[in-house]
């Protein structure tokens, strides 16, 4: 028992308890995969993003914190292995970094709310939600294709939803504005979908729905991160079925 809780504590020194941030890294990845098809460069891309995903984490704790040597350990160790991985990609596919520019203004939207300990303001939020969503074109440039805005989006309209219903669902919970910008939000993003794609539509209706019925209810943390996994499932058919 000693041994188990000692290495689920290191573990969680080095993993962030931010569950919601795995769909935001695989789902974008894997539609662009299944769009664009796949390339080899593609498992060293996959290993990179979840690196650098783990390293500006602890970047942004230690701009938070003010405190280099807490997370020292952490960025000592994702540093190198983002850049070892990122540098095959890169050299496979230089039109790669066309994307960096629109990745650091967007790291320094990160940065800059990190700094002021607002790191959960909407826009915050929003920011780091295109930093997912891009990875859709990127895995197309990776394939060798021309990116589809379509499948793109599909993910972004999705998770910009998420950011508002979670926020009604945990964080915000009774607010009657959240709730209304949610489900105005929705309604917009199912007319776009409407636009898009058939399949995308009816998704995107009951993303709706659950906008519209969930919140006030009481549900656990938990019990919304399974409603988001199931919503995740069928974003990711929509994305693939919209190319």
């Amino acid at each position: 028992m000693k041994v188990t809780t000692t290495a689920r504590a290191r573990r969680r020194q080095y993993v962030p308890p931010q569950h919601g941030a795995w769909a935001m890294l695989l789902l974008p990845y894997l539609a662009g995969v299944l769009v664009s098809g796949f390339a080899w460069p593609d498992l060293p891309l996959l290993g990179a993003w979840i690196a650098g995903y783990l390293l500006s984490y602890y970047v942004l704790q230690t701009i938070k914190t003010r405190r280099l040597s807490r997370f020292r350990p952490q960025i000592t160790l994702y540093a190198p292995v983002t850049v070892v991985l990122a540098v095959p990609v890169v050299v496979a596919r230089p039109a790669l970094l066309w994307f960096a520019p629109a990745y650091a203004v967007l790291l320094a939207v990160n940065a800059w709310f990190a700094w002021r300990r607002q790191e959960r303001a909407l826009v915050n939020d929003l920011a780091s939600v295109v930093q997912s969503c891009l990875m859709v074109p990127v895995v197309a440039v990776v394939a060798g294709s021309t990116p589809d805005w379509r499948p793109f989006a599909v993910v972004l309209l999705y998770f910009t939803g998420t950011v508002l219903f979670v926020k009604t669902m945990i964080r915000e919970r009774g607010s009657v504005p959240y709730r209304w910008a949610s489900i105005g939000y929705h309604l917009v993003a199912l007319a776009a979908a409407t636009v898009i794609d058939a399949f995308a539509a009816v998704v995107f209706a009951g993303l709706l729905g659950r906008a519209w019925l969930l919140p006030g209810r009481p549900l656990t943390p938990k019990q919304v991160g399974f409603v988001e996994i199931g919503a995740s499932v069928l974003v990711l058919v929509a994305a693939v079925l919209a190319d």
